[in-house]
């Protein structure tokens, strides 16, 4: 299926491609300097996936040669010094997941260029990321006189290890995308003309996978991460029996028996 355009604006867009949701920064010539705007279109984008009963995980991308090159920090000024996170709308949900519901479906991330700041911690707060290998990533807020707020002093920490988190998020020093794949940060690196296909291709697989299971596996993931293993645990087999009993579990065993791909529809 061929991707269809369902919202643009000058800055952000977005396009359905089969179940997934595509969401792409359009502000190349200002090397996807991230707005206010965008930060609300964006949380839009991903109340439309949660909420759409079609769509079963994103993918977020940028055009031009460079992912972001971070906040759009004029504007994003008189937001930090109130003390308040920005504000959500009635359908957004915050892409940092640091305020309100949480999205429940998977979002793949694919960066190239800089990837400064704000398009670090997006990444922080997506299941699966691709970037090329000489991707620039860094959180420069300490020499822009404040510090990260959207989730990275928490997550970086957790998914890189203490000491190297701290090595960059106290210094705003720069790493690769060969040095985010050797610390776990990335889980693929593919070159810059093959980047975004390679994305399509792993959306495809997810999308393809039973939708229940899908959320369901994430869903204990960040319980255990959240409220500790023992508490996922005691969760698991609760947790199973819905997605056991659904039409795709059936369906699953029935294309085992058969030996066909199953065709999985999310109930």
């Amino acid at each position: 299926m061929k991707a269809i355009t369902c919202h643009t604006n000058e800055h952000f867009e977005t396009q359905i491609y089969d179940h997934c949701l595509i969401m792409i920064f359009n502000r190349a010539e200002k090397y996807n300097a991230f707005s206010p705007e965008m930060y609300h279109q964006l949380a839009r984008a991903y109340y439309h996936i949660e909420n759409d009963k079609n769509l079963r995980c994103g993918l977020l991308v940028a055009m031009g040669d460079h992912f972001t090159a971070g906040l759009e920090l004029e504007k994003w000024a008189a937001v930090f010094a109130s003390g308040n996170p920005p504000q959500l709308g009635e359908n957004e949900i915050d892409p940092f997941g640091v305020q309100g519901k949480r999205l429940s479906k998977p979002i793949v991330i694919a960066t190239q260029g800089i990837c400064f700041t704000v398009g670090l911690e997006l990444l922080l707060n997506t299941d699966i990321r691709l970037s090329t290998a000489d991707t620039r990533f860094a959180q420069i807020e300490v020499k822009r006189g404040i510090f990260p707020c959207g989730g990275a002093t928490v997550r970086l920490p957790e998914q890189i290890g203490w000491a190297n988190a701290q090595r960059y998020l106290m210094t705003g020093d720069e790493f690769s995308g060969d040095e985010a794949f050797r610390m776990g940060l990335v889980q693929q690196i593919e070159p810059i003309d093959n980047l975004h296909q390679a994305a399509l291709e792993l959306v495809d697989k997810i999308s393809n996978a039973a939708p229940l299971g899908v959320q369901a596996s994430l869903s204990s993931s960040r319980l255990a991460r959240l409220q500790g293993e023992n508490e996922a645990l005691s969760q698991l087999f609760s947790a199973l029996g819905p997605v056991a009993r659904s039409e795709d579990a059936k369906e699953g065993v029935q294309s085992f028996l058969e030996r066909r791909e199953a065709k999985f529809k999310g109930c």
